[in-house]
């Protein structure tokens, strides 16, 4: 998720961004894996903290989504911006149909990085965008005045399969990638391994409840996808964060001072 000015956008209107949860096989058995980054501590929104591959949507993916056929452009912008940053935060090429091999994902991502731009990138190497590749899983927008950053930030699901592939940190965002299942996810975090965010904690616990992508996607299918912001509410445990009840997530409340913020 690049750093660059938000004084053009409101903190009303949030800023428009996209993640998404990659899932694979896992080599050993057992529950599926998914692949997490940690952000440099240098970074104004989530620094030092394990969250999924995103970013913010661009201008230039809107342009791609423009000359799409598509029958929401702003929907197929945010899917462009998350294979966008998929391939330049960890060199996957997710969401693309086309040859795709490790040499031609690293030449795509070296360009990539050079162009800031997907467009030049599936011209040069006769690419197209496969966007049923991302199942939409969530959608959150927490307005919160004391936040840096205010995102409203779409979540996708997306199978790698056996995920025999190549992956490498950007050396410049993110500092390390990390294959996991979400339960392993979440006990590193209570070892205290790994920082993680209010949505990212919330996102865990909701997939750790699927133990294959199959039965992820198809929660995500079934289930109702609105805006979800959290709010502060006194309940008998305290005060705690919360988030709307029947939106797929086991856990809707927790005490305010156990939050970790971006």
């Amino acid at each position: 998720m690049a750093e660059r000015s938000d004084e053009h956008t409101s903190r009303q209107d949030g800023i428009p961004a996209a993640t998404v949860v990659i899932f694979r096989r896992a080599p050993s058995g057992g529950p599926p894996q998914i692949l997490m980054q940690v952000r440099s501590r240098s970074l104004a929104f989530a620094g030092g903290m394990a969250v999924f591959p995103g970013g913010r949507v661009d201008p230039s993916d809107r342009e791609l989504a423009a000359r799409l056929d598509w029958p929401n452009p702003d929907e197929m912008a945010h899917r462009i911006a998350a294979i966008r940053e998929t391939l330049e935060e960890t060199g996957l090429a997710l969401g693309l149909r086309g040859h795709i091999d490790a040499a031609s994902a690293a030449e795509a991502r070296a360009m990539l990085l050079q162009e800031e731009a997907l467009a030049p990138v599936l011209e040069r190497f006769g690419w197209r965008i496969a966007l049923h590749d991302l199942i939409p899983f969530a959608r959150w927008f927490p307005k919160n005045e004391k936040l840096s950053r205010v995102f409203d930030t779409r979540f996708y699901l997306a199978d790698l399969g056996t995920g025999a592939v190549d992956i490498a940190v950007d050396a410049g965002e993110n500092t390390r990638l990390f294959w996991t299942s979400a339960s392993g996810a979440i006990e590193a975090a209570q070892r205290g391994e790994i920082d993680l965010i209010f949505p990212t904690l919330r996102n865990l616990e909701r997939l750790a409840q699927f133990d294959s992508f199959d039965a992820a996607r198809t929660h995500a299918e079934e289930t109702p996808l609105p805006t979800i912001v959290p709010f502060i509410e006194d309940r008998p445990e305290g005060r705690s964060l919360c988030i709307p009840p029947d939106c797929g997530y086991p856990v809707t409340s927790v005490p305010l001072d156990a939050v970790k913020r971006g």
